[in-house]
C-alpha cells in the first residue's frame, strides 16, 4: 500500500501543502520577470515550493520556460559555469538535437566537447574551453537573455543551494559578476535559495554583499497547525486507518511544524498502524526513528564543545535569553562573548537557527533525543 505521506524530496499534487500567499506572490513574481529569494531553515519546503511555483507558470504561460539548477554537488566556478550553461540549454528546447545546435551558434569556439550519455534528456553536458575564463563566464551568464530574446520566450532561472557559492574561491567577485550581469537582464529572472540559513540570510540581507537588494526576498514562516490537522487526518481516512486528534497533536507539537518531520512521523505512525493509532504504535514510531538515528546523533554531541552542549540544554530547557546573567550563570557558559561564539558555531553547524525571537533546534527529533535520551 502506497503511503500517503511523502518526505526526503520535493513534493507536489496532493502532498503540496498550503502556503497559498507564497505561492501566489512567488507565481507574480515569475510570471512579472521578478527576482526572488526565498529565505528559510532546512526542510522548511523551500524547494517544493519553488517547484509547485514552476508547474504553475507553465502550466498556463507557454511563452515562459524554467531552468531548474542544484548547486548541492557543484565544488568550484567552473563547474557552476558548466552547469548552468547545461541546464540553460536544455530549458530552452524539449529536443537534444536542438541543444547542440544552440550551444555551437551561441557559443562558438567556447565548447570543447559534447558528452551525450543513453538518456541524452539526463545525461547531457558540456565542456567549456577555459583558454579565456572571463570571455567565457560572461558568454555563459548572457546566454539565457540571448536565447529568451532569439526564441522570444521568457527565462526564471532557479538556483537551490544558492550558498554554495560562498564556498568559491574569490566568492565575493564570483557575486559582483552574477549581480552585474543578472540585473541587467529583460527576459530572465532569477531565484536563489538554500539550506543553510545563517549563510542565505547573510547573502541576501547584508547591505555590503552584491546581492542584497537584488529583488524580492520571502521569509517563509511555518505552516499554520490547522493545515497540517486536516492534512493528517485525510491522509490516514484516505487508507481507512483512524488517528485520534491528540495523536495529530503529538505529530504537530513533535515534528516543530516542519513538513520533513511531520510528514516523517506521520508515514512511520502509519505505517505502523493496523487499524487505530494508540500509544503503544505511537511510540513506537518514535523509538524507530529514534534508533535509525542514534549514532547520527551522538556523532554530532561528539564533535561538539562543553559550552557548546551546555548553551544546547539552556535551548532545551526553552531559554530564550541566552544572553542574561542568570542563563550564564545557570548553565556555566562563562561570559556574553562566548554565548555569541557558541551561537555562531551551532548555526554553522546547522544544529540550531534563530528565525524568531526564540532560538530553535533545526532537526526536533534530535531535540526530543537530546532532552530525553542524552541529557
Amino acid at each position: 500500500m502506497k503511503s500517503p505521506f511523502n518526505f526526503g524530496k520535493k513534493v507536489s499534487g496532493e502532498h503540496f501543502l498550503n502556503r497559498k500567499l507564497d505561492l501566489d506572490r512567488l507565481e507574480t513574481n515569475f510570471v512579472s520577470g521578478i527576482n526572488t529569494m526565498v529565505i528559510a531553515p532546512r526542510r522548511w519546503g523551500k524547494s517544493s515550493l519553488v517547484l509547485k511555483a514552476s508547474e504553475r507558470i507553465t502550466k498556463k504561460n507557454k511563452f515562459i520556460k524554467v531552468c531548474h539548477l542544484d548547486l548541492f554537488r557543484v565544488k568550484n566556478e567552473n563547474e557552476f559555469y558548466e552547469q548552468l550553461l547545461s541546464e540553460i540549454i536544455k530549458a530552452s528546447s524539449s529536443k537534444w538535437e536542438e541543444w547542440i545546435k544552440s550551444a555551437k551558434s551561441l557559443l562558438k569556439g567556447l565548447v570543447s566537447s559534447f558528452s551525450v550519455g543513453v538518456d541524452p534528456y539526463q545525461d547531457f553536458k558540456f565542456k567549456l574551453n577555459w583558454e579565456d575564463p572571463e570571455m567565457l563566464q560572461n558568454a555563459v551568464l548572457e546566454l539565457p537573455e540571448r536565447i529568451a530574446i532569439k526564441k522570444k520566450i521568457k527565462f526564471v532561472i532557479c538556483i537551490d543551494e544558492f550558498q554554495k557559492i560562498d564556498d568559491f574561491s574569490d566568492s565575493l567577485q564570483i557575486q559582483q559578476k552574477l549581480r552585474s550581469n543578472w540585473q541587467s537582464h529583460q527576459n530572465c529572472s532569477y531565484c536563489l535559495y538554500g539550506s543553510k540559513y545563517h549563510i542565505i540570510n547573510k547573502l541576501f540581507s547584508n547591505e555590503s554583499m552584491p546581492f542584497f537588494r537584488f529583488g524580492d526576498i520571502i521569509y517563509l514562516d511555518k505552516i499554520p497547525e490547522k493545515h497540517w490537522r486536516k492534512f493528517i487526518a485525510k491522509g490516514f481516512n484516505s487508507v481507512n486507518k483512524t488517528i485520534d486528534k491528540k495523536y495529530i497533536e503529538y505529530i504537530i507539537n513533535l515534528s516543530n511544524n516542519l513538513p520533513f518531520h511531520v510528514q516523517q512521523l506521520s508515514h512511520q505512525v502509519w505505517r505502523l498502524t493496523e487499524d487505530i493509532v494508540d500509544d503503544k504504535v505511537f511510540q513506537l514510531a518514535i523509538d524507530e526513528l529514534l534508533k535509525y538515528n542514534n549514532i547520527l546523533y551522538g556523532r554530532m554531541i561528539d564533535d561538539l564543545s562543553e559550552l557548546q552542549i551546555n548553551l544546547l540544554k539552556a535551548i532545551s530547557e526553552g531559554e530564550s535569553k541566552l544572553n542574561s546573567k542568570s542563563v550564564i550563570q545557570k548553565y556555566n557558559l562563562g561570559t556574553s562573548g562566548n554565548v555569541e561564539t557558541i551561537k555562531k558555531a551551532l548555526m554553522k553547524k546547522e544544529i540550531i537557527s534563530f528565525t524568531g525571537k526564540s532560538p530553535e533546534f533545526e532537526d526536533p527529533l534530535f531535540a526530543y533525543w537530546f532532552r530525553n535520551d542524552y541529557c
